[in-house]
């Protein structure tokens, strides 16, 4: 007789199994009432769907008083008469598995049906974790899901309540997610840059209480879309004084989504260390003062002995308490909300972390339908050029790629090729350390991974990752040829709570600093700052999170670093409006190189995503953009284009909830199929040129953000070394390229539809985005 066998070893912990068996079951999105449950001990990398094992002798029939559960002849499985179930308990009391439950609601007995012979859940499998009997189940396509009835609900697709709280008081209050705020900036990202804009005053201090912070999630977080598990959490930015925002995936995302909220608004500035602890209704302030001074890891697992294992942590390390600017926010230890220091705007609020449970569930307007495009879409997925690579490598691929063209950040961009790349890369990460695939919420690319370094020098190192930035920042960047050094730098990185791009620039600054005698070993503490020293990289590292000697320096960022020692000093911190470059030269692939100078961040590469340039396909640079140079890295014409689609893409990403692997550079879904997805979800008759729309509107507005702040046409820039320093010798198909970023500001500024001389929005603009009207 078939029974669903587990292979734990293949698991990547997405648990999208989970959410199969709800959505099949209840006909909404939910975990809490799977029959189906993922067992994770993420400091191990443990990850075990917990099934019934259809036991011979049944102990849970045998002990059911009321004979409401029996066994089917045809497939095994334990079913229920509904009508005899007193919810007593005792089927969960006798199950020796741990796996049979009682519905939160109902009160009835929840065992594993096996979906009538066609379980949810082995469809939904991504990696063959979990197979009926012993198919090889490669590339599943999601089960035909039925929508059989909806919980009371205002938004579909959305958890309906946005949770305020004012550290000052000690107040929390509620009030419906809004409905018209929803359809015009979607969630996320874009509900997080509205927030901002209607209620955080103009030129507040990032660190101090009159600070805003936001949490919020988007109408796909906590469904079957594949890599929708994230959150955007958002601020007056401490680090560059303008918007501050940052992006991560894992779970958290997804818990806060069951648990009924869409964001969470904080301000004001606690007496002491608390923490937010969030039970679907329940919301309380408690006290942190005992986990003040712990890492990342320590500060999860010791709330996790206190509430339970299931919860999730969003929480920030003593690089956010000791106010390094750049000390971001993680969740699951190693998914970091890293960029333009929203950790360190908790730290000086004495917010430790939020931590959440979710025990609810949200329907969306047509589930049959909706899971039919996700069907779609994995086989767009699986089928896709990239997915091998991805699901091997994940963003890692990047280190041999990106050497090939000359486009490494090499001691600090001196070079665009790392003699040691092959050592670091990637690949030799899979061949040495990897363990196996991990994957966020529900996702079928497991592009992370679960590594286990044996190293004399690192005792018992084991973490999740790493993305390709830390790997190049704590290699090429700052000349480590070293690979387990490096990932002890990016472990130590997560656990102190610290953005590994900012630290590994600020690292590499300072190396060139005194390469150019501008900065003396006696001025570093005795360190030697000789180009890949790994016990100085170490030690830097440790010193920055405590604000030690020449680590107060470095950490508020390389631009203060830069103001700071002065000597000529800021001409070599290589940053865009205070927030340092990602690791890619932007010289060798220019649409990223518009994209850092106009992002509304900041230099970063994740508000655009242009990956088009790599196309090489003149033809489809015709047809997209009525250009063939377009499709070309080294060519700058047409790129402000190209920039401007790609941000709209990026601010829907983020402002759904989903993954940029997939949605922007896998291209998986087009406008129109996305209008199609969202209007499965939501209910609403959206079009995909008002998703294209919903994208511009976040852009705009963003771009209002930051106009407020001062900053016009003149902040668009990026150092000199891009713009006027030729690529040097050797660095192959890119020597001799510079950025020809004046001309591509012209042709973006126009393409938006934006003043020319100034870079700001004109108010035809304004009012064709409805940004005018919009209260």
């Amino acid at each position: 007789m078939k029974r669903i066998l587990v292979q734990r070893e293949l698991c990547s912990g997405c648990r999208a199994c989970e959410v199969a068996c709800v959505a099949h079951h209840e006909g909404w999105f939910g975990a809490v009432t799977a029959r189906i449950r993922v067992v994770k001990d993420e400091p191990v990398g443990l990850d075990h769907p917990h099934v019934c094992r259809l036991c011979r002798r049944a102990p849970c029939i045998a002990a059911c008083p009321s004979e409401a559960l029996y066994k089917d002849e045809t497939t095994g499985a334990v079913l229920l008469r509904p009508d005899d179930c007193t919810g007593c308990g005792a089927c969960v009391d006798a199950c020796p598995f741990g796996v049979a439950a009682l519905h939160p609601e109902t009160g009835l007995a929840l065992i594993c049906d096996l979906c009538g012979g066609d379980p949810a859940c082995v469809e939904r499998c991504a990696t063959g974790a979990i197979v009926y009997d012993d198919a090889n189940v490669s590339h599943p396509t999601p089960h035909a899901l039925p929508l059989t009835h909806h919980a009371p609900h205002t938004l579909y697709s959305y958890g309906g309540v946005i949770l305020r709280v004012d550290l000052t008081t000690r107040t929390i209050q509620r009030h419906p997610t809004e409905a018209h705020l929803a359809r015009a900036f979607l969630g996320g990202r874009g509900l997080n840059v509205k927030r901002l804009w209607d209620e955080l005053p103009p030129n507040t201090d990032g660190l101090s209480p009159e600070n805003v912070l936001v949490f919020g999630v988007g109408p796909l977080v906590g469904t079957l879309f594949p890599g929708g598990a994230r959150f955007n959490v958002s601020a007056m930015s401490p680090q560059t004084s303008i918007l501050g925002d940052s992006n991560a995936g894992g779970f958290f995302g997804p818990e806060l989504k069951f648990a009924g909220y869409d964001q969470i608004i904080i301000r004001g500035r606690a007496e002491h260390p608390l923490y937010l602890w969030i039970h679907d209704d329940v919301v309380e302030l408690r006290d942190a003062r005992d986990l003040w001074g712990r890492d990342v890891w320590e500060t999860t697992a010791a709330i996790r002995r206190e509430l339970g294992a299931n919860v999730q942590v969003a929480a920030i390390g003593p690089g956010a308490e000791n106010g390094v600017r750049f000390a971001g926010v993680f969740t699951n230890l190693n998914r970091a909300a890293a960029r333009t220091g929203m950790g360190a705007v908790m730290g000086a609020k004495n917010l430790k972390a939020v931590v959440v449970r979710g025990s609810g569930s949200f329907p969306v307007a047509d589930m049959t339908h909706f899971c039919e495009i996700i069907g779609r879409l994995d086989d767009v997925i699986y089928n896709h050029p990239e997915y091998e690579i991805r699901r091997r490598l994940g963003t890692t691929q990047l280190i041999k790629a990106l050497d090939a063209i000359g486009g490494l950040p090499t001691r600090h961009f001196q070079r665009g090729r790392f003699e040691a790349a092959d050592a670091v890369s990637g690949e030799a990460i899979e061949a040495l350390y990897k363990v196996k695939s991990k994957a966020c919420f529900a996702c079928t690319i497991p592009c992370s991974r679960f590594l286990v370094v044996d190293d004399p020098r690192f005792p018992g190192l084991r973490l999740e990752g790493p993305e390709y930035e830390p790997l190049a920042g704590f290699t090429a960047r700052v000349g480590n040829p070293d690979l387990a050094l490096a990932l002890k730098c990016v472990d130590l990185t997560n656990r102190y709570g610290i953005d590994s791009i900012a630290l590994s620039e600020v690292i590499a600054w300072a190396m060139e600093c005194h390469q150019r005698g501008l900065l003396s070993r006696a001025e570093a503490d005795g360190l030697d700052l000789a180009w890949g020293n790994g016990e100085t990289i170490l030690a830097l590292i440790h010193k920055v999170a405590h604000r030690e000697g020449i680590g107060d320096l470095l950490a508020d960022g390389v631009r203060q670093a830069s103001r700071r020692l002065g000597r000529g000093s800021d001409e070599i911190a290589l940053h865009g409006k205070g927030l340092e470059l990602f690791q890619a030269d932007v010289r060798t692939i220019k649409a990223y190189g518009l994209g850092n100078a106009v992002s509304s961040r900041g230099a970063d590469h994740l508000r655009s995503e242009p990956w088009f340039e790599f196309s090489n396909d003149p033809d489809e640079g015709v047809r997209r953009y009525g250009m063939p140079e377009t499709a070309f890295r080294l060519e700058y014409k047409g790129k402000g284009l190209v920039v401007k689609h790609f941000e709209e893409m990026a601010a829907v990403s983020d402002a759904t909830g989903v993954c940029k692997n997939t949605y922007n550079n896998m291209e998986v879904l087009d406008w129109n199929e996305t209008a199609e997805l969202l209007r499965t979800a939501t209910g609403w008759d959206i079009t995909g040129e008002e998703v294209r729309r919903i994208g511009e509107r976040i852009v705009n507005l963003e771009r209002l953000f930051i106009a407020r702040e001062g900053i016009t046409r003149a902040d668009d820039t990026l150092p000199r070394r891009f713009l006027e320093e030729p690529m040097p010798a050797g660095s192959g198909p890119s020597t001799g390229s510079v950025l020809e970023l004046e001309p591509m500001l012209d042709e973006y500024y126009r393409a938006r539809g934006w003043d020319v001389e100034t870079g700001l929005p004109t108010e035809k603009k304004l009012e064709e985005l409805g940004l005018v009207t919009i209260t």
